[in-house]
């Protein structure tokens, strides 16, 4: 039996995995260098982006084959759904990359080699981790489904709790818990999925998606659907599966936070768009877990958002809440189920990155000095550290403005406005009225969420000048934060982060002169 590789097809995962092999060889071949290692984790990401873009492309129906067997069925398959994930995907992780530049490059202690290997490690880490979730939405199969699911989840945990020596013990510490939350659920994840396979495979007699929709045992593959749904939800942090979201995401470094929150959502995604393609007429059971699963996200993510006090945690459930959304279509038996996910993603993925961006670039200028204190990421990612933003620096207020409109679905960010009236399509056409009512009342909800962000950043009220990170949190933990943008005069934001700011934002505006539809 011959195996037909086709190179060219698979390259999106390819060149990742590729420059992740590149950077740990440099690493032996000239070791305590940092910037190269960077340079190659950007160029295997572009180059990975720039082999996804001709799939977009493709006409509707049309698929890029890879690993193929002589009967014609293949462990990878991407049409224009998946091309455009992969694509995102990949993108995002250098937006990441970028985001985290100044970090991950800097020195140690007293000047010296960072004794963890940072760069290095952590870049090969997160090209390892972007592969894996590039190719989740193109897997052919059980087995090429689970094994990429923990490729893009395992990295993310070591990810999570590698953090410099240079941070103090107290913070280092709550890294280490927030990894121990992320890798026991993934743990509890994968348990489910591999019991959902074991009976998909029971039911279908195949580990293969070709065919499931006619079966001998169409009970089996129900349970195996929700099964898979389940063990998807934990990826997706759908509720009542989210529970690692908040911890991890105030846990780790902010660029890793960034990676958690828009990236590694492309593969949960990935995995629920195949799961259900593969179902092809589903069956009502599994149509009203995703339901339930959806309505639950968006309730529990919007209500718990609107009473944090910190960027990060609130952008966390956010991320629950907004994966309600992306689930929402999914719940119908429309045919452009899949394409309004993926399109809702897409607009999310770009205005979440852009959020992350203004908050690394608050965070910056209101955090003093390369050691963090014990008070350190709440101070300086607290609501309050935004108070004054859009008087103070405009040129970062008026973009994370942008990106809270789209996110709660209000104009002129009309991408966002359209990503909602897309998700909300296929649900209207199934006259599934329960769950649109949910989802209207949610609408209201989240846009009390942003606003509320909103409002803090057009405040004039600020604190006493002087006042900084440490001493307001000494003074009231880690919400009693008594320094603004305003009072600050922290280092300028860098380079690297403007441009990002700037490439974001131009997305986020071309998205809503041209609304984006669907896929």
């Amino acid at each position: 039996m011959r195996l037909q590789l086709d190179l060219v097809a698979v390259l999106p995962v390819l060149a990742p995995v590729l420059a992740a092999v590149l950077v740990l060889l440099v690493d032996v071949a000239v070791p305590g260098r940092r910037s190269p290692h960077l340079w190659l984790g950007a160029a295997g990401l572009l180059g990975g982006a720039a082999a996804a873009l001709p799939g977009v492309w493709q006409p509707a129906g049309d698929t890029r084959q890879g690993l193929c067997l002589p009967d014609g069925w293949c462990a990878y398959a991407a049409d224009d759904l998946t091309s455009m994930l992969q694509l995102g995907a990949l993108l995002g992780a250098l937006v990441v990359l970028v985001l985290a530049w100044p970090e991950w490059s800097a020195a140690g202690s007293g000047g010296g080699v960072e004794p963890t290997g940072r760069a290095p490690v952590v870049t090969a880490l997160l090209l390892t981790a972007t592969a894996g979730v590039v190719a989740v939405p193109a897997a052919g199969d059980l087995g090429s489904l689970l094994v990429s699911l923990e490729l893009a989840t395992l990295p993310t945990v070591v990810l999570v709790a590698l953090v410099r020596t240079t941070w103090a013990a107290p913070r280092r510490a709550r890294a280490v818990d927030g990894a121990v939350a992320l890798l026991t659920t993934s743990l509890v994840s994968f348990g489910l999925l591999a019991l959902g396979a074991g009976f998909w495979a029971a039911a279908t007699g195949s580990t293969r998606f070709a065919g499931a929709a006619s079966v001998d045992h169409p009970e089996l593959l129900v349970l195996a659907a929700v099964l898979l749904v389940a063990g998807l939800a934990f990826k997706v942090s759908a509720v009542p599966f989210h529970a690692w979201t908040p911890i991890t995401y105030a846990a780790a470094p902010l660029p890793v936070t960034t990676y958690l929150a828009t990236v590694s959502k492309v593969a949960a995604l990935g995995g629920l768009v195949v799961v259900v393609r593969a179902l092809g007429t589903v069956e009502g059971t599994t149509l009203l877990a995703i339901a339930l699963l959806a309505a639950a996200s968006m309730t529990v993510g919007n209500l718990v958002a609107l009473t944090q006090q910190d960027a990060v945690r609130l952008l966390a459930w956010s991320t629950v809440a907004q994966a309600g959304w992306v689930l929402l279509p999914l719940a119908t038996l429309s045919s452009r189920a899949a394409s309004a996910a993926g399109s809702y993603l897409v607009v999310y993925l770009v205005a979440t990155l852009l959020a992350f961006v203004v908050v690394v670039a608050v965070a910056g200028t209101v955090r003093h000095g390369p050691v963090e204190d014990p008070a350190g990421p709440a101070a300086a990612t607290a609501l309050a550290a935004h108070r004054g933003l859009l008087r103070a620096r405009p040129l970062l207020a008026v973009p994370l403005g942008l990106a809270l409109l789209t996110l709660a679905g209000l104009p002129p960010a009309v991408a966002g406005v359209v990503a909602k009236v897309v998700a909300l399509r296929p649900v209207l056409g199934d006259e599934t009225w329960w769950l649109a009512v949910v989802a209207a009342l949610n609408v209201a909800l989240g846009i009390a969420v942003y606003l509320r962000w909103l409002v803090v950043l057009a405040s004039s009220e600020g604190s006493p000048q002087g006042e900084g990170p440490a001493a307001a949190a000494g003074a009231g933990g880690d919400t009693d934060v008594r320094t603004t943008v305003e009072a600050t005069t922290g280092p300028a934001v860098d380079v690297r982060l403007w441009v990002l700011v700037g490439l974001l934002t131009a997305l986020l505006v071309l998205g809503s002169i041209v609304p984006l539809g669907t896929i």
